[in-house]
């Protein structure tokens, strides 16, 4: 047995409850002593009776990657104080993993000194589920090239014809008013849920640099027409996401510019990181958003700062009943700012969802008291490696489907916005050479994955697109141009996260004679997914 490869962490993403009365157990192993028949016990009971009543229990072994083997059972336990070690049985030999290692026998006297405990779950303390995330299929919009709906506002900054390839700096005149008008069409889609690029006061087309964050930018719309947006998106049965930009601000944001002006005396100047008594804009002695200066970063250790994102984030779901916040560069903001943001949130509504832009492993916002989930982009370079660049065969697609799972606790997984692409990618459908076969089959594993599926404005009619700008493309609303069929299929792929087993069913990812087979299980219901090849695909649904 390699004992090198064997992992348990109580408290972590290893061990966690799911309920007062659930809790989740996972233990690492090689692989290749899995494949060999490791078979594994738990053995648990509660804390202050262990030496005496114990229960034994066996953990069925459940994903497996590329080095590494996870087993993972669910205990029903009645007492909130668990503790538990493993038994390993390998070639009829019999060990015991706990806090002292790998050993050949185990002192139950002694146990208080060297088991694995979970000592007291605290009601708080188990993460909650955003419980309508699990069913939701989310549809990104960004704002200026998805819809004109309004024909009678100032189009003068519109600097481009609706279609034409766009510049990093066009405008194309898309509003609130074009998505309120194209609501039903969203919703004939299949989609539950819209996540908006931002819409606060800035002068990009993109309007990641916001001047005013209590502010519908004029070129967008009115706070009035948020409210309606939401309204209406509401009585469809659609939720509205919005995007927090709390990372950094504009340059001609007020706070700025007094710092701008006044330098160390501004009594903003601790808002921002400034290296020196002066903003000096041209050496840039202050940091930013990457290397762009037009977007200097806010310093979210400072209390000011802090308060003044707080009230922005409580007041956008007082005035228009958001329904939750995606964040922007979230790994970049400090983690204690981000637990006070998650109070803020849930105290002023419960079931708002918390979505941090984060494109690697992001378990330390993920432990429950920061973020519900992130934007997957590790299920979208998965994808592109399957379906686009042919670097990964069926075996190690499940491998790496089966890693990313394992980064997180269960509550977390099940919220993850999965993702083929967004503004921040090229097209998925540009990668995959425009196939329309695989595009369904990609389409068809992110329903099947667990977690909530994001589909960005135009997938449905294949929208083209290289790199930003070219993935920031306006939406062809000439119907003659679509390709009906393909429209249809996605139309039927959506209509699967209707079912409860792909919502909150268990899940398995194999490999199964070369295909990546996904059962998802639940309530006696079963559906299942092959993929043979990244144009082949069946589905079985036991609904």
């Amino acid at each position: 047995m390699n004992k090198h490869a064997l992992l348990h962490i109580p408290e972590s993403r290893f061990c966690f409850p799911l309920s007062k009365e659930e809790v989740v157990i996972r233990l690492r192993t090689a692989r290749e002593d899995a494949e060999a028949g490791l078979k594994v016990k738990i053995i648990y009971g509660v804390k202050y009776d262990y030496q005496k009543e114990r229960f034994t229990e066996e953990v069925p072994l459940k994903y497996e990657d590329e080095l590494y083997a996870f087993y993972e059972v669910k205990l029903n336990i009645t007492d909130v104080r668990l503790v538990y070690i493993f038994q390993l049985e390998e070639n009829g030999k019999k060990y015991y993993f706990s806090e002292d290692g790998l050993t050949k026998d185990y002192n139950y006297e002694e146990c208080f000194y060297n088991f694995f405990q979970l000592p007291y779950i605290n009601e708080n303390d188990v993460m909650p589920m955003v419980d309508w995330m699990p069913g939701t299929v989310f549809y990104q919009i960004f704002v200026d090239r998805f819809c004109i709906g309004d024909e009678n506002k100032d189009m003068s900054y519109i600097d481009m014809k609706w279609g034409d390839k766009p510049t990093p700096k066009n405008h194309a005149g898309g509003d609130l008013k074009g998505i309120i008008k194209r609501l039903d069409y969203i919703k004939d889609l299949g989609i539950s849920g819209i996540y908006l690029t931002p819409i606060f006061e800035s002068e990009s087309n993109h309007k990641y640099n916001i001047v005013d964050y209590k502010k519908i930018d004029p070129q967008f719309g009115t706070t009035e027409d948020l409210v309606k947006l939401v309204d209406e998106a509401h009585k469809r049965g659609i939720k509205i996401v919005l995007d927090a930009v709390f990372n950094h601000c504009s340059d001609k944001m007020a706070e700025f510019m007094d710092v701008v002006k006044k330098g160390k005396d501004s009594e903003f100047y601790d808002w921002f990181i400034v290296d020196g008594d002066k903003l000096d804009m041209k050496k840039r002695n202050f940091e930013c958003f990457a290397h762009c200066e037009y977007m200097p970063k806010l310093n979210t250790a400072n209390a000011g700062v802090q308060k003044f994102l707080l009230d922005i984030a409580t007041y956008w779901i007082d005035v228009a009943d958001i329904d939750g916040w995606r964040l922007d560069v979230a790994d970049e903001v400090s983690h204690d700012f981000w637990r006070m943001f998650r109070k803020a949130v849930k105290a002023k509504k419960s079931d708002a969802v918390i979505i941090g832009e984060n494109w690697h492993d992001a378990y330390p916002a993920l432990m429950g008291e920061q973020q519900d989930s992130i934007m997957n982009y590790a299920y979208t370079k998965v994808c592109l490696d399957y379906f686009a660049k042919e670097r990964c065969d069926e075996k190690k697609t499940v491998w790496h489907l089966n890693s990313i799972l394992m980064r997180n606790m269960e509550q977390v997984n099940y919220m993850m916005l999965n993702l083929l692409d967004s503004h921040d990618t090229l097209r998925f459908f540009t990668e995959i050479g425009k196939d329309k076969k695989k595009l369904e089959t990609a389409l068809a594993l992110t329903m099947f994955f667990p977690g909530t599926p994001c589909m960005y404005y135009g997938t449905e009619i294949a929208m083209e697109g290289g790199y930003d700008p070219d993935c920031r493309r306006c939406f062809d609303w000439d119907k003659s141009h679509w390709d009906m069929d393909l429209m249809n299929k996605v139309k039927e792929l959506l209509a699967l996260k209707k079912n409860p087993v792909l919502q909150w069913g268990d899940v398995s990812i194999k490999d199964v004679d070369g295909a990546i087979r996904i059962v998802r299980s639940f309530n006696g219901k079963k559906a299942v997914l092959a993929i043979t090849s990244p144009t082949a695909y069946t589905i079985e649904m036991d609904i």
